[in-house]
């Protein structure tokens, strides 16, 4: 049996119209010869009656301490309200289906409500709908813990869903349905020439998840790598083929011998906080107190750089309130610049290659955007500019590195 994953985000799903397109698209699968396992998310965006964030806005009159395990239970509902609709289109067009909670699809987590963790899927419901000649539709974004409590799985989740599905099946293939037709060089609302790239890497679109692009959640990609399932990022509203997400690029008619391209694409994150704090080198304790009391807080910090006199780190601005009631209750005096945003090349061709980050400060400079940090990985160099500058950088980065052509 061919089983195919086909996710369809918020706005795939957000309109009348816009649903027969995604039953259409089942349907064109299935007639096809293989058997599609629908997956889906909640309706529409903010302000969309049925949308996640819209059902979050109706716990506000409680709180923001509304009990975890309830606010799970209300999120749920989103997801579950699209695969009853969507299920019943499909029946209704003479191919039955079968719409399915997380947890009735075999999805199981652990009772981290909120952000919970998928400990396993077990396939055979989702098989024994399949065998029984319907099409499984089944609510993203959710699962089950052995006791029966339904938990949700943080933003992105959908994604996740569908990708830890396409594991437990065997899937041939993952399909990722959303309102752009693949994943891009750049932010099109930011560089005019930014093009969708034909394929990828897992490792490299991985990376530019981390780094703001939001076209699908790492963490989905990590599965569909370690399963070594074929990942496709394309437009529900467009014939594109998308972008195909793989382990290695390779050509028609050509010998993969490596990378062809140097920097694959640009991602960027906004609204970041740079801060500094200085310390005495020798009162070692100090910089673990440091570090330890931002862990306990849930802080997450990015582009550490650790010198003996000095601790610098980024945060992101909505953390910044809470970073400095901690930092200030354990003593520390921390020099906080905020307006930044961290802007980063991403592409496996950059392993090992001098001269790259020669080439970034140039291109920089001649643009007159001052570098305030940076951090690198294998397949990652990331800066911190002012925000003010950070279209100006983008820009300038996708045309230095030619990646509009």
């Amino acid at each position: 049996m061919k089983i195919v994953i086909q996710k369809f985000g918020g706005t795939s799903v957000a309109t009348a119209k816009a649903r027969e397109q995604v039953v259409e698209r089942v349907i064109q699968t299935r007639r096809e010869g293989r058997h599609p396992v629908v997956v889906l998310s909640a309706i529409g965006r903010k302000g969309d009656p049925y949308a996640t964030d819209t059902l979050v806005g109706l716990l506000d009159e409680a709180g923001p301490e509304a009990p975890r395990r309830e606010r799970d239970l209300l999120l749920s509902c989103g997801e579950i309200i699209t695969c009853s609709v969507v299920a019943a289109l499909l029946s209704r067009s003479g191919y039955p289906a079968r719409a399915l909670t997380g947890g009735q699809a075999g999805i199981l987590t652990n009772d981290e409500f909120g952000d919970a963790r998928i400990l396993e899927v077990k396939p055979e419901p989702v098989l024994k709908a399949l065998e029984a000649g319907f099409i499984p539709v089944v609510a993203g974004f959710q699962g089950e813990t052995e006791l029966g409590e339904i938990t949700t799985l943080g933003r992105g989740g959908s994604d996740t869903s569908a990708a830890a599905l396409g594991a437990a099946l065997g899937a041939e293939t993952i399909e990722i349905f959303t309102d752009v037709e693949g994943v891009m060089t750049a932010d099109p609302r930011i560089v005019d020439s930014a093009h969708t790239l034909e394929v990828i890497t897992y490792q490299e679109i991985t990376q530019m998840a981390y780094q703001g692009a939001k076209v699908i959640h790492p963490r989905a990609v990590e599965i569909a790598m370690q399963y070594n399932i074929p990942l496709r990022v394309r437009s529900t509203f467009s014939d594109a083929p998308g972008t195909l997400v793989t382990r290695g690029i390779h050509y028609p008619g050509q010998l993969a011998l490596g990378p062809e391209r140097l920097v694959t694409g640009i991602a960027h994150l906004p609204d970041v906080v740079q801060i500094k704090v200085v310390l005495d080198p020798t009162a070692k304790d100090k910089e673990v107190e440091l570090f330890r009391s931002l862990a306990a807080a849930s802080v997450s910090i990015d582009l550490i750089n650790v010198f003996p006199e000095a601790k610098i780190f980024t945060i992101g601005e909505a953390d910044l309130p809470k970073a400095q009631e901690v930092l200030g209750a354990a003593g520390f005096e921390p020099e906080i610049t905020s307006g930044l945003a961290k802007v980063s090349l991403v592409g496996a061709g950059m392993r090992g290659v001098p001269g790259v980050m020669a080439k970034i400060a140039e291109i920089l400079y001649q643009a007159d955007v001052e570098i305030l940090q940076t951090a690198d990985s294998h397949a990652t160099i990331s800066c911190l500019v002012r925000q003010e500058d950070a279209e100006k950088a983008i820009c300038a980065l996708h045309e230095g590195f030619e990646l509009g052509k």
